[in-house]
């Protein structure tokens, strides 16, 4: 590694309104380096990348990039100039094919200005080789799971010759093999001496293949030390501004056992089938308790989730609400009885991200707040505010847009647009995706509240110790059925990642 940084920010400041998102921080990346940029949502790592890759001016501070002053007036201006940044939610089109995504803006064409389809589906298919994944480029995008095409995001960035590659969550939505598929190529570029900027909520992966670690809190940067110097709880520690102690005593997770017996059935699914994921999806959820739902990637967990939703229609199999069938066309039937459901994808499928927290949170409530099209603002300011005190959510005001709050609290919002609605059941999928561990806890702690409160929950985690840590009962999927069920008691990370590689009846 050289001694010069490749990219060097001090000083920057950045105000959204009132608030300030960035206060003095610093950021020093060396060629080849890989650095880990971390903190709590909110700390400021969204807004740093944002500032450097041109999608909003700072209002203070320096920035330099291979020994030259730096500012980019858009991310295509930085991506040509050798910065590439992969986001956490997906910005690539899903109705175009693989091949169109990967050579969006760069096609390549023939004098006559024709495109040479075959060269590109040539060189995509090599591209994607790399990385180990075989799928279709000709198919459109959207027919892959939301995995296939955050590795294709990731593609696409480092097909750019790129001397900075910033990855935002990249790893959130992969799984064991995809990973290490992901840092085999950063350790690559590495060798090619291209720097890495690594954002990621999960330590593991931090000390698997970062260098040096920068941690952010509050807007300024309070800590930059080799990987080798800080242990996982001096970084907790560090990015939650706590006491090691202190941190060491609150343990992992937030979650705590239940202290009252479960309720009545709430929901019941048997013999769910749903397209060609899911053939045999049974489980059950009572009030007052959280039920996980547990299996790798593909196994059909969010397809059953979404089927229970109305959001996919059910191929087969019976679903029970209160213990009366039902069949749902369409997520507003399930609304209308009382369930809810946060999607794994904020961005696709959870907030819209030009309206305000107020608008965001009360859009399934609406036709219960307007009367002759008209909203009753006073009534729905009044909620908001209630809910915005109760859960604490972090925002400047009510009519704040909601693409300015931090990952964590853009969920708070999600899950308070559906509490809002008195819901009888609540689905999470991925409730602490892309949050951190402070944030994380804060959502942990909601869920068992509302659990407490007699509200069933059923919880999709790819983090075995969420569900160990959080279920009250586990039902673990394997290619589409029903495998295992686990008390709390049962459930162990060993005992479900044999049930999910070799199933049992259950």
């Amino acid at each position: 590694m050289a001694n010069e940084p490749l990219l060097s920010m001090h000083g920057i400041d950045k105000r959204f309104g009132l608030a300030p998102a960035l206060v003095g921080a610093h950021l020093d990346v060396l060629p080849g380096e890989v650095m880990a940029l971390i903190g709590q949502n909110g700390a400021g790592k969204s807004t740093m990348i944002k500032v450097l890759n041109g999608f909003v001016k700072h209002d203070a501070g320096t920035i330099q990039f291979e020994g030259k002053p730096w500012a980019a007036a858009s991310p295509e201006v930085a991506q040509r100039a050798g910065i590439s940044t992969i986001f956490q939610e997906i910005n690539l089109i899903p109705f175009r094919s693989v091949v169109e995504n990967i050579y969006l803006g760069r096609e390549i064409r023939n004098r006559a200005g024709f495109l040479r389809w075959r060269q590109m589906t040539i060189a995509a298919k090599t591209l994607l080789d790399e990385f180990g994944i075989a799928i279709d480029v000709e198919a459109p995008l959207g027919h892959y799971s939301t995995a296939i095409q955050q590795m294709v995001a990731i593609a696409r960035a480092v097909s750019f010759n790129a001397r900075l590659v910033i990855m935002d969550e990249s790893t959130s939505s992969l799984d064991d093999h995809e990973v290490q598929v992901l840092f085999a190529t950063i350790r690559r570029l590495k060798q090619q001496g291209v720097a890495v900027i690594f954002v990621s909520h999960k330590l593991d992966e931090l000390y698997a293949v970062c260098d040096r670690v920068t941690v952010m809190r509050d807007g300024r940067t309070v800590a930059v030390a080799s990987m080798a110097e800080m242990n996982k709880l001096q970084l907790v520690a560090t990015m939650l501004g706590r006491d090691l102690a202190e941190v060491r005593k609150q343990g992992a997770t937030a979650f705590s056992a239940s202290a009252r017996p479960p309720g009545a059935e709430v929901l019941a699914v048997e013999n769910l089938a749903v397209g060609r994921r899911v053939t045999n999806a049974s489980l059950n959820v009572r009030r007052g308790e959280i039920v996980g739902l547990a299996g790798l990637l593909g196994s059909g967990r969010t397809e059953t989730a979404r089927a229970i939703f109305g959001a996919d229609a059910r191929g087969g199999g019976e679903i029970r609400l209160n213990g009366k069938p039902v069949t749902f066309t369409e997520p507003h039937d399930a609304i209308a009885s009382g369930i809810g459901f946060c999607s794994e994808d904020r961005k696709q499928e959870g907030i819209i991200p030009g309206m305000s927290v107020r608008e965001n949170m009360t859009l399934a409530l609406l036709p219960a707040l307007s009367r002759s099209g008209l909203v009753d603002e006073a009534r729905q300011r009044k909620i908001v505010e209630r809910f915005i005190a109760d859960i604490g959510i972090k925002c400047s005001s009510p009519d704040q847009p909601i693409r300015e709050l931090s990952g964590g609290n853009q969920q708070k919002v999600l899950l308070a647009r559906w509490l809002c609605m008195n819901p009888e059941l609540l689905i999470f999928d991925e409730p602490t995706r892309g949050i951190d561990v402070g944030a994380k806890a804060e959502i942990q702690k909601l869920i068992r509240r509302l659990a407490d409160d007699g509200l069933g929950v059923l919880m999709i985690s790819s983090e075995l110790e969420e569900i160990v840590e959080g279920a009250d009962r586990t039902f673990v999927l394997r290619d589409g059925r029903t495998v295992s069920t686990f008390d709390r008691a049962e459930a162990s990370e060993a005992t479900l990642m044999d049930a999910m590689a070799h199933g049992t009846a259950a």
